[in-house]
């Protein structure tokens, strides 16, 4: 297992390992918090992240989202539960901890734990991210810092009433 501390050179992936392994070296290197490594080593100026917040074109690109996760969220930890490999392909189910402490996407620190699973799928070429989805529930990560109420709340109920309510006035808008 890599070490686990930031470094300040770049650390190569192992040689001879299959695309399982090397997204296993990577999910350790963000653990490490080590974006060098993965901007030297894994991502390329033609890597694409689908991220659910966005997409992330480029090395430069993926390492400046890593940069602001790592700033709003300490003790930032992934828990890799599962990976399986066919080809260029390798799917990572992982499971996410932390705490929110800094601006996010444009949401404010609240200093609230996140602690929520998700699942990436890489598409992998020579040892280089080709294109990387990232899949979460975002509504999960939402209810966790409260920006939106726990499911089944009156808060919860009402949000839903007000939509629905709105929802109907611009179907009948619509038809006329």
């Amino acid at each position: 297992m890599p070490d686990p501390s930031p470094t300040s050179t770049p650390l190569a992936p192992p040689n001879d390992v299959t695309n399982a392994q090397l997204v296993q070296w990577a999910f350790d290197r963000i653990n490490a918090q080590d974006v060098e490594s993965l901007r030297n080593f894994f991502w390329t100026a033609d890597s694409t992240v689908h991220f659910p917040t966005g997409t992330c074109h480029g090395s430069a690109e993926i390492a400046a989202y890593f940069d602001q996760v790592f700033a709003a969220v300490t003790d930032f930890a992934f828990e890799m539960v599962s990976i399986a490999e066919s080809g260029t392909d390798v799917l990572a189910h992982w499971h996410l901890t932390g705490r929110h402490v800094g601006t996010f996407v444009g949401i404010a620190a609240t200093g609230r734990r996140i602690d929520f699973e998700g699942f990436d799928h890489f598409v992998i070429e020579d040892g280089k991210v080709v294109t990387n989805t990232v899949r979460y529930d975002q509504m999960e990560f939402a209810r966790q810092i409260k920006l939106l109420p726990p499911d089944g709340s009156i808060a919860d109920r009402a949000l839903k009433a007000a939509f629905n309510t709105k929802t109907r006035v611009v179907g009948m808008v619509r038809r006329r």
